[in-house]
């Protein structure tokens, strides 16, 4: 049966394009959206559908629908560390904290709190798509994936590899990796959900061999799998991935074919010009996690770069290197991001001086486009953006009911542009009363 939700609707059509409808409509059925507008009664008769088979929702002055968050790069197992070693830079993160955090997923009992809890806490949040790094532990990692299945989330999942350069309790040889991420793929299918999808990942370059990398393109590619990973964050690790493979840290994954299409990238700070022409080139996406940037130290990315450069762009939380589970808050830090880089560009900051490279020509993210970033973007990362990731005829009702009023009610009506800068700026996951994947509430 049919259902029609009536009242305020946004969503993005591209970076810069951002369409709402006041008085508006969404039309569903058995998950699809099939009819959107302003003007729900010509839809109505052109659909040639009986009023008496629809159900009609209709909007308080205050709600409105929103496509569903995407969390682009979130590593699940790292939900037991969140909030730890926020001063820390990353390699010594990762020795001191995570590494010790991820091996107890060989504990089952451990992995399945731990990976409910993550997802609870995702969905509660409004984030509808999400690409997980789990750990190097198969069994532990199909629990993910099938939690996220019985939750009914639309995730990508992966089973991490690493060969080296990490500690003796928590390292695996080559063909246990390779091996595991074949079996791991063939069991992410067997499930038959078309809302879970298995992607491979190598935890980062530094973390891999050249042949464990190679061999993981040839799976990508012959299986035609997604590929997650992360690029120049912190400049100390860039130079040891240098150091190791006599290239540049784009090139080391290019070498090994894991640079696609349906690959993406976390973080890509300190990317080189020619690294993003090489990205660009490939298709790959970058996914920007601006708090993890910030908490380990790595540094400000400047997205408007990439995205001028023709990069796609998606937003991560970065989990537990990123402090919230909200991407909600992706798109605040995003925004403070974008400002700061603004201050450095152009101003001169009493105590600071001037800045260095001066950049008078550069413009500030708004929040319509941290927007786009968080939910079309994402979609478009991750290339799922023929499903699911704004409200286009024929795809996945992935959707977010919210309300402004619920912590406290304006003072006065709102305009559409009012109701998501307010939602964006004051709001947590409580404004987001309800959450739909495939035309399903799996929240509210």
């Amino acid at each position: 049966m049919p259902i029609v939700y009536c009242g305020t609707i946004v969503h993005t059509k591209s970076f810069d394009e951002f369409e709402s409808f006041k008085q508006g409509f969404i039309a569903v059925e058995d998950g699809k959206i099939i009819g959107i507008g302003n003007d729900y009664q010509s839809w109505l008769a052109t659909a040639k559908i009986d009023p008496k088979t629809l159900t009609e929702v209709r909007l308080s002055e205050f709600q409105f629908l929103s496509p569903g968050f995407c969390d682009a790069h979130i590593h699940a197992p790292q939900y037991a560390q969140i909030g730890l070693g926020m001063s820390v830079p990353l390699l010594d993160w990762l020795n001191k904290y995570t590494f010790p955090t991820e091996a107890k997923y060989v504990d089952q009992e451990f992995a399945l709190e731990i990976y409910r809890a993550v997802v609870e806490a995702t969905l509660r949040c409004g984030t509808t798509l999400a690409s997980y790094f789990a750990t190097n532990d198969l069994s532990s990692t199909l629990i993910l994936a099938k939690e996220a299945a019985r939750q009914g989330q639309r995730a990508l999942i992966g089973k991490v590899c690493s060969n080296c350069n990490s500690p003796d309790y928590y390292v695996e040889s080559t063909n246990v990796a390779v091996e595991g991420t074949e079996e791991f793929v063939a069991a992410i299918r067997k499930l038959e959900n078309p809302l879970v999808l298995p992607t491979i990942t190598p935890r980062f370059a530094l973390s891999c061999s050249k042949e464990l990398l190679q061999r993981l393109g040839d799976i990508a590619r012959s299986q035609d799998v997604h590929v997650q990973s992360h690029i120049s964050e912190n400049l100390q690790e860039i130079q040891v991935v240098k150091d190791i493979f006599k290239t540049s840290y784009a090139g080391a994954y290019d070498d090994a074919g894991l640079l696609t299409k349906k690959t993406v990238m976390a973080h890509g700070v300190h990317l080189e010009d020619d690294e993003i022409a090489l990205l660009r080139e490939r298709g790959t996406a970058i996914i920007h996690c601006p708090a993890s940037n910030t908490n380990l130290n790595s540094g400000l990315c400047d997205v408007q770069r990439l995205i001028k450069a023709g990069i796609t762009v998606g937003l991560g939380t970065d989990v537990a290197g990123g402090n919230s589970v909200s991407i909600l808050n992706a798109i605040q830090r995003t925004l403070d991001v974008s400002k700061h880089l603004e201050f450095f560009k152009k101003q001169h900051i009493c105590g600071t001086g001037s800045a260095k490279v001066q950049d008078n020509d550069y413009q500030q993210l708004s929040y319509k486009q941290a927007f786009y970033l968080a939910t079309l973007g994402g979609a478009k990362a991750l290339a799922l953006d023929h499903i699911t990731g704004n409200f286009a005829v024929g795809k996945d009702f992935d959707a977010l009911l919210v309300d402004v009023s619920v912590l406290e009610k304006p003072h006065r009506a709102l305009t559409v542009d009012e109701l998501l800068e307010k939602f964006i700026f004051t709001a947590d996951d409580r404004n987001i009363t309800a959450v739909f994947v495939a035309g399903k509430r799996v929240k509210g």
